[in-house]
């Protein structure tokens, strides 16, 4: 199950929309989006728990301690959670702005820390990802493993990246030329890293395949509020029926 947070108005993910179980384009529906996926979360290891199979007889390897310890038709889907631009989860102007700020960061950090077992698994992109986007946020990315980082425009910003991984990475992320696009530097929480070639994909054939294969998209009951309903609107352009999150 495919879910994505996209808060400039869905510009980036909307196109894709056919393919998602759920999606956000604003703070508000992320905030809200982030909560159910907790929830899903903790309704997901209670069925694990009913299903550990823990007795004297049952080989450890064999006892359920994630949902792929599951038998097929128990196994709820697993998720994948995209967020476009982390910033703008993060950045607040007002008191009840930073309130909410605060439960959509305590979210992502909880999923981040308990999400694996449950088959929740993050994808946080961001051109800043510091200390600056206030509390939480580097705890946040202190849980992402497999960061990959593109042309940066400072050493802070590969800082951000490998800083807490590996100086060299750091070093071959700034090396990185602007004439170079699709370069880029992979690191690992093994200290390991590569400098890796990203493969273009253009908007147009990511859009087939996400039409395509529109028919795998899960039905996540605790994501039911937030799946896109597609209309086509005589101009051909794709409008998201946002009406079923009002009142999830």
């Amino acid at each position: 199950a495919l879910v994505g947070i996209d808060c400039k108005q869905g510009v980036e993910l909307f196109p894709l929309a056919r393919r998602f179980s759920a999606l956000a384009d604003d703070q508000d529906t992320a905030l809200k989006l982030l909560e159910a996926l907790v929830s899903h979360m903790e309704s997901v290891y209670q069925l694990v728990r009913e299903q550990q199979r823990i007795s004297a007889n049952v080989p450890d390897a064999e006892i359920a301690a994630d949902i792929w310890d599951l038998a097929e038709d128990l196994r709820p889907p697993p998720v994948v959670v995209l967020v476009d631009e982390v910033a703008e989860l993060a950045l607040f102007a007002s008191k009840e702005e930073e309130k909410r700020r605060d439960r959509i960061v305590t979210a992502l950090v909880r999923l981040a820390q308990l999400g694996r077992a449950a088959g929740i698994y993050l994808e946080i992109c961001g051109q800043r990802f510091g200390s600056e986007l206030g509390k939480g946020i580097t705890m946040l990315r202190a849980q992402l493993t497999g960061r990959t980082a593109h042309r940066v425009n400072d050493e802070t910003s590969a800082n951000m990246a490998f800083g807490d991984i590996s100086p060299d990475a750091v070093l071959a992320a700034i090396q990185i030329p602007a004439d170079a696009p699709g370069i880029a530097v992979a690191g690992d929480s093994t200290g390991g890293w590569s400098r890796i070639r990203a493969p273009h994909t253009s908007l147009r054939a990511a859009v087939n395949l996400c039409n395509k294969y529109a028919d795998r998209t899960p039905d996540v009951p605790a994501l039911a509020p937030f799946r896109p309903v597609i209309a086509s609107s005589a101009s051909g352009a794709l409008t998201l029926n946002k009406a079923s999150t009002a009142t999830a």
